[in-house]
């Protein structure tokens, strides 16, 4: 029945994506951090009551400026410093178009201040990123696919 089932799953996911012409994309990120009620640096508004948002720029195989909004946050109950995080991104390419997703991962809030996360951008694709939280910056690498751009 497993079987079954995974051979259906992997079906499925491999038939949405068949009509898509999909590449893979790595490249670097950096951003500012931006506390609740902060302006975003593009004058867009404010960072919303989130626990903290992020602005910036994306290059390489995706080319333009992004947003973060984290919305939670929570102990991995491991290491006091570390925790896992969900929240939305938002690309604005510099072609004009715009990607959004869903953001999950993990983040050292401690000394070291790394992090890992997963940007899924529905049936568009999805990017792997790790970087550091530093001086009220992020910034780091990032690989995945990206489809349909």
């Amino acid at each position: 029945m497993k079987q079954s089932l995974l051979a259906i799953l992997l079906l499925v996911s491999t038939s949405a994506f068949a009509d898509q012409s999909c590449n893979p994309v790595t490249g670097h990120f950096e951003a500012s951090v931006i506390f609740p009620g902060a302006p975003f640096p593009d004058g867009s508004g404010n960072c919303p009551s989130a626990i903290l948002c992020t602005a910036g720029r994306v290059w390489g195989g995706i080319q333009g400026h992004y947003r973060f909004v984290m919305t939670t946050l929570q102990p991995t109950g491991a290491v006091p410093s570390i925790f896992f995080f969900t929240g939305n991104s938002t690309v604005t390419l510099d072609n004009g178009s715009i990607i959004s997703g869903t953001d999950t991962g993990t983040i050292d809030l401690g000394p070291f201040g790394g992090f890992a996360s997963l940007i899924t951008f529905g049936t568009t694709g999805q990017i792997r990123l790790r970087g550091e939280l530093a001086n009220g910056t992020t910034s780091g690498d990032y690989t995945g696919t990206l489809c349909g751009q």
